[in-house]
């Protein structure tokens, strides 16, 4: 394994035809990845999958767009616990359409509820989040950043009462994770970073020029590298099925941009993937 897919989802029905080939692809190019579910169901599937992959591991939890869906705490905590899961999530706040910024209430509580199982478990969190909109700050809905600053706000919350109620270094450690699919600006990401959170970047980098500026900016040792396979496949392969064998295309974009080799980039983003998630 000379890299890895941080984020990817070979549990979703994308895949039902031909998952086995798609992860034979995946192996001959060198990548391993993290499986994520977005509900109970997938992230059983998701277990599944790791446990027949040896480079291939598990994430459990409910995307924030989920919230109708009752979450099953004690069956989450459960799959937390196997040996082959390595995070808690999809999770967050996704303000992007109409129907979801009116139940961020519900959003709210489903996103604290898998802090408080990361935090318990031991387990980094997956953060999805989505803001309204990309614009200007002053237009409505909060602005450009809202769901960003909505998700920071609680995970600083957490963090200031760990520190005031004298918890375990244990608990403190197990607030961290990763910003999936970061499309936020460069305070969005110093707040990530003093939080001591990863900042994971998708195929997107590869064909937006403005995403540039924030891969430069985040530390090389903070940088994760992902495809959130099915979707969002990166350039040359855009308007094709997303897949893990694609992240290398990823991973050299962020060495064009940091000024690394591709050899130390590999290494530096796989001891990265390592370190947080314990892989």
């Amino acid at each position: 394994m000379k890299t890895i897919d941080t984020h990817s989802h070979y549990n979703l029905a994308q895949f039902d035809e031909d998952r086995e080939a798609a992860i034979a692809r995946m192996m001959e190019a060198g990548v391993g990845t993290i499986c994520v579910g977005v509900d109970l169901e997938t992230s059983k599937l998701a277990i599944d999958i790791a446990a027949q992959n040896e480079t291939i591991w598990a994430c459990v939890g409910q995307h924030p767009t989920e919230w109708a869906q009752e979450y099953d705490a004690a069956e989450f905590a459960d799959l937390a616990k196997g040996n082959n899961v390595v995070a808690i999530g999809e999770c967050g706040l996704d303000y992007y359409r109409p129907e979801e910024r009116a139940h961020k209430p519900e959003q709210v509580v489903l996103f604290r509820r898998q802090i408080e199982l990361a935090i318990e478990s031991g387990l980094p969190l997956m953060l999805h989040i989505r803001p309204s909109r990309l614009g200007s700050p002053e237009q409505s809905d909060g602005g450009e950043y809202d769901a960003y600053d909505d998700a920071i706000a609680i995970l600083k919350e957490y963090k200031n009462d760990l520190i005031e109620e004298n918890a375990p270094s244990t608990s403190l450690r197990a607030l961290r994770g990763t910003a999936h699919f970061f499309v936020g600006d460069k305070r969005i990401a110093q707040e990530f970073l003093d939080l001591g959170f990863h900042i994971s970047f998708s195929g997107v980098i590869t064909f937006v020029k403005e995403y540039e500026e924030i891969v430069a900016f985040v530390p090389l040792d903070r940088i994760l590298s992902e495809t959130d396979a099915p979707f969002a496949a990166p350039a040359p392969y855009r308007g094709k099925r997303n897949e893990p064998a694609y992240v290398p295309e990823i991973v050299q974009k962020i060495a064009q941009i940091k000024g690394f080799s591709l050899e130390e980039t590999e290494k530096r983003l796989l001891l990265n993937a390592k370190n947080l998630f314990g892989i």
